[in-house]
């Protein structure tokens, strides 16, 4: 096992390029297959269409970032850094480390992804500083717990967005006036012992495939520590006036958040509690600033967190551009149509989430991938008297599952860890091929029957 993960890491640093040629690799690419295959791939209905995916996506990207954005600087406040620091004492060598990372980040990604995100990287760095590993290896756990969110977290874009009445990308209740409830799909019985599974076996897999003593790139404790020394000279404060003691007043932040808490408690108890998308950022953007207690620090915590979004902000207009080529020329259905034509009740959710690990590749983000595959899922769903619930989730665990090989998501995990990306995906290889097949097994033998198709 070793040996083969130690060939699957060399191969990833010596032929996986950035993550921003890839994307530019993966449009070009995109843009082939349509005039190939897809009726209406023509060369200005693939350039109108990426044009107006670059700009149409940009909505949802800042929603995105801001789930990032908010869950970074809820990680980062004093008593939740504190908190990690002495969870990580319990890391007492690299078996431990490497379970002990995984767990704290698939609990917190269950609450919400940018969370987990940053979770998972920072206390990788926190039980590198205590335990000789493999850094990558390490933070490689950490974002492995990270990709069960597509499908077991309640921040799952897919889950929230069949959940939410009116929403655009509910499309279950566009073809059948009906919301899914996350009873449905998160917090149902399948898909909550599915996630109880995974997280018993991706650390079994880490440990089994540690790399040598020999192949070993530990972490320089110096490194992490003048980061962490430098990130805490950041939040001193420096401007001892009228202006700046308004900045530091916990006051400020009080009342903001005694507004947004009332705002939640009103409507919820209106309209019944509910979660989509802009009410999770909400959420965690009242959190963050509780606990960080002043306006002034949260605002250097989001600039913190700014700082590791570059790369998503480049890199998201492009993948709405690639989202924009398939929808245009119809080489999203083509690509779906592949496998619905093939399908019946009890195998679309397996066949599901095969196509939405290909479709993945293309577009990393749940929901444009949502936007692109639902529209041709969720009508032969009906048609074959499929589960909605059951389908819609093998699409967000495909979803999941592709993320493992898609550099997009691992770009934050790596700048805040500051490890290279390649190394840390030739790791989670394994993972997507292992844990990827018990997740085709699940949605092929276990949901059907769950599911009463």
């Amino acid at each position: 096992m070793q040996r083969a993960v130690a060939s699957c890491v060399y191969l990833f640093e010596r032929l996986m390029p950035d993550p921003f040629v890839i994307v530019i690799l993966l449009t070009v690419m995109t843009a082939l297959c349509a005039m190939a295959f897809a009726q209406k791939g023509s060369p200005d209905v693939i350039l109108s269409g990426w044009y107006k995916g670059i700009f149409g996506i940009f909505t949802f990207a800042f929603q995105m970032v801001l789930v990032l954005v908010t869950g970074y600087a809820l990680a980062s406040a004093p008593v939740i850094k504190a908190g990690l620091q002495s969870v990580s004492r319990l890391a007492v060598g690299p078996c431990s480390a490497v379970v002990l990372v995984f767990t704290v980040g698939a609990i917190a990604t269950f609450l919400n992804w940018g969370f987990g995100l940053v979770v998972g990287a920072m206390l990788s760095k926190q039980v590198a500083k205590q335990v000789r590993v493999d850094f990558a290896w390490l933070v490689a756990a950490g974002y492995s717990s990270w990709v069960l969110w597509a499908f077991t977290g309640m921040s799952s874009s897919i889950a929230l967005s069949i959940a939410s009445p009116g929403n655009p990308l509910n499309l279950v209740e566009q073809h059948t006036h009906m919301v899914v409830p996350l009873s449905h799909t998160v917090f149902s019985s399948w898909n909550l012992l599915t996630g109880l599974a995974a997280m018993l076996l991706i650390p079994v897999i880490f440990i089994l495939m540690r790399p040598a003593e020999s192949d070993i790139i530990a972490a320089k404790s110096d490194a992490l520590n003048a980061a962490d020394q430098a990130a805490e000279l950041d939040d001193a404060p420096r401007r001892h006036s009228f202006a700046g003691r308004l900045e530091s007043s916990r006051l400020c932040a009080l009342v903001f958040v005694m507004a947004g808490a009332a705002y939640l408690a009103i409507e919820w108890t209106r309209h019944g509690i509910s979660l989509d998308i802009n009410t999770v950022i909400f959420i965690f953007l009242l959190a963050g600033l509780c606990l960080h207690g002043n306006p002034a620090r949260y605002v250097g915590a989001v600039t913190e967190a700014a700082k590791v979004t570059g790369p998503m902000l480049l890199q998201y207009p492009f993948y709405g551009g690639i989202m924009g080529i398939m929808a245009a020329t119809g080489l999203a259905e083509v690509i779906a149509n592949a496998y619905i034509h093939v399908a019946s009740a009890t195998t679309l959710p397996f066949l599901s989430y095969i196509a939405s690990g290909l479709i993945t590749l293309f577009i990393p983000s749940g929901g444009g991938h949502w936007a692109v595959q639902g529209p041709f899922t969720i009508p032969a769903a009906m048609h074959l008297g499929a589960s909605l619930p059951g389908t819609s989730m093998a699409i967000a665990a495909g979803e999941m599952a592709g993320s493992l090989l898609q550099p997009f998501w691992a770009i934050p995990v790596v700048a805040i860890a500051g490890v290279g990306v390649q190394r840390v995906l030739g790791f989670t290889l394994v993972i997507f091929l292992t844990a990827g097949s018990f997740l085709g097994f699940v949605y092929l033998f276990v949901v059907p029957i769950f599911s009463g198709a």
